[in-house]
């Protein structure tokens, strides 16, 4: 069953250390395959690690983690080929993309040669939950603030845009994204931004932001305006609720 309308679920978290495996599913991941609607069946989640170079290791952990939590996880590789001839058949098969974080400039230029944009639309329209964490949170918007290029952050404005904003994640643990952001919008390089604390997720249905939720107490959301007047950007903390 899929969800109720395309669903987006733009984190920066999901994962925690495990008791007795490298990582576990925290809250945001059980978000999103609740928000997917599966009931008498195992929900399907394809994990894409495309930001990470498509580690065997973290495959293995997301896969040991899907065990633990009673989770078919599927790995969609495109190092060193894909799975499949039919990415779009193997994409809407499941409940849940979850992207991995790492460098979202280069994940958006594999997917370009791929044709996962296009794809991933379909699935996203079809009722397939979207999901993911840092690189796996910025790629639905139009854009955000990376390390993808070095230690110096920059922004990057050719996201997928299923989600016309742009997008800050990490917003509390990394010092240099609240101003970097705060310059992009006030220059108008990126639109209106939503941006995440560790741990914080931010529930889109179609292109409307919905809630933000939370997976650590105390972690918050906000949104970036440009106020025109002054050519500054404007912070506004948004309502959070603790999963």
């Amino acid at each position: 069953m899929p969800a109720e309308q395309p669903t987006i679920l733009a984190t920066s978290g999901g994962l925690r250390s495990g008791r007795r495996t490298f990582v576990e599913f925290n809250k945001l991941i059980h978000f999103a395959l609740d928000l997917s609607g599966v009931d008498g069946r195992t929900p399907r989640l394809c994990h894409v690690g495309t930001a990470g170079g498509d580690q065997r290791h973290m495959n293995a952990n997301m896969a040991e983690a899907g065990k633990v939590a009673g989770v078919d996880v599927s790995i969609l590789n495109l190092f060193t080929m894909p799975p499949t001839d039919d990415l779009e058949d193997y994409v809407l098969s499941h409940d849940v993309v979850w992207v991995g974080g790492g460098s979202v400039a280069n994940l958006l230029a594999v997917w370009e040669v791929h044709g996962l944009g296009a794809v991933f639309r379909k699935a996203w329209e079809a009722g397939v939950v979207l999901s993911g964490v840092s690189a796996g949170s910025i790629c639905w918007h139009t854009g955000g603030a990376t390390d993808s290029f070095g230690p110096d952050l920059r922004i990057v404005t050719n996201g997928l845009g299923f989600l016309p904003y742009g997008n800050g994640v990490h917003y509390d643990s990394e010092e240099q994204r609240r101003p970097k952001i705060h310059d992009a919008v006030a220059a108008g390089v990126l639109p209106t931004t939503y941006c995440t604390d560790d741990g914080v997720g931010l529930l889109y249905r179609g292109t409307e932001l919905v809630e933000a939720v939370t997976e650590r107490q105390g972690s918050g959301a906000y949104v970036v305006v440009r106020e025109d007047s002054s050519a500054t950007a404007q912070e506004e903390k948004l309502d959070t609720r603790l999963l």
